[in-house]
């Protein structure tokens, strides 16, 4: 009897557990068991700005600690050098382009009366040339004059019509213009002579150096008078607006951390906190890493996500550890869709 009594208690206990569990899960709210902070770091990106070319620096017109602006003229290089060369490469076009419009216009007038004119002097050449062959040719065979002298008039009649074939050749040559060859040839040549041009004048360009975008120079690497290398840093430039934040979360916080999740973030050892919302989500999964502490153990897989946050005040500094913070309703609400 007893046993039987310890038996009931027994089933007793065991189905009020399993009642309260049934109604842990039935009445539990899902979103109270959603991850909704996330330890990151500050991730401010930096840029190293040089020049394409090499030359001597100029100048250097920001310090470090100064603040500048997209379009900031930051630094300059001695441009003695690129000047010549567009002054070189200017007169090079200007003869190409000459040449080239010789060609395609042909020949002037005058020198088509010059060879007009050197046409009729050889047709007179040959006329005297013939009438004296002629002449001699009816001598000959009287013995009148001798077989010396006819060939020798017989060799200048055929070199006079040699002569005037040549001259009106030159003639026909000078009306028709330049060939098609010559005239592409030329356009080529003028071509080329531009594009050097343009060439010298966009290394003239890359003479000044520029901010890329808004940010505080952080490093002054160079001074002016010294050789800078092609792509050699001069600069380092910090872009801390916006600031971004490099953070992690377990794949069960997927669901709700999407692109475009606003989030606040929330700095050790102050009160402050900065709006944000969520730019990136990594799609593959990756050990937690040291300098990051989760709830869960460090060998837990996470996904690194990127928030985007306003940071007009400069409160937020590079690898400063920070709190993210889903903002309030936005885990129901992207759950929810």
């Amino acid at each position: 009897m007893e046993k039987r009594r310890s038996s009931a208690r027994i089933a007793i206990v065991v189905l009020v557990i399993l009642a309260a569990v049934a109604l842990y899960f039935l009445f539990r709210d899902p979103a109270g068991d959603r991850q909704t902070e996330f330890l990151g770091n500050i991730d401010v990106r930096e840029v190293e700005l040089g020049f394409e070319l090499q030359g001597r620096i100029a100048a250097m017109n920001f310090d470090e600690g100064d603040r500048v602006r997209k379009g900031d003229l930051m630094a300059t290089l001695d441009t003695a050098l690129l000047e010549d060369r567009i002054r070189s490469a200017t007169a090079g076009m200007e003869a190409a382009q000459a040449e080239m419009s010789r060609v395609k216009n042909g020949n002037r007038p005058e020198e088509i009366a010059i060879a007009r004119s050197d046409v009729q002097r050889r047709q007179s050449a040959l006329t005297e040339a013939a009438r004296e062959y002629d002449r001699r040719r009816k001598l000959v065979e009287s013995g009148a004059v001798s077989r010396a002298d006819f060939d020798a008039s017989r060799r200048r009649f055929d070199q006079a019509k040699a002569d005037l074939e040549a001259g009106r050749q030159n003639l026909k040559l000078l009306r028709s213009g330049s060939r098609q060859e010559d005239i592409r040839l030329s356009e080529a040549s003028a071509s080329t002579a531009r594009a050097e041009l343009a060439e010298a004048r966009t290394r003239l360009g890359k003479s000044q150096l520029t901010a890329p975008s808004d940010g505080v120079v952080t490093s002054r690497i160079e001074e002016p008078g010294a050789i800078a290398g092609a792509g050699a840093p001069i600069y380092r430039l910090t872009i801390d607006r916006p600031v971004h934040v490099r953070a992690y979360a377990a794949e069960t916080a997927l669901s709700y951390l999407k692109p475009g999740t606003k989030v606040s973030v929330h700095a050790d050892g102050t009160d402050k906190s900065w709006s944000g919302k969520i730019g990136y989500v990594s799609p593959k999964a990756e050990f937690t890493p040291k300098t990051v502490q989760t709830q869960d153990m460090r060998t837990d897989l996470v996904y690194r996500f990127r928030v985007v946050v306003d940071n007009p005040d400069g409160g937020l500094r590079q690898g400063q550890p920070v709190t993210v913070r889903l903002a309030s309703g936005e885990a129901d609400e992207k759950s929810g869709s």
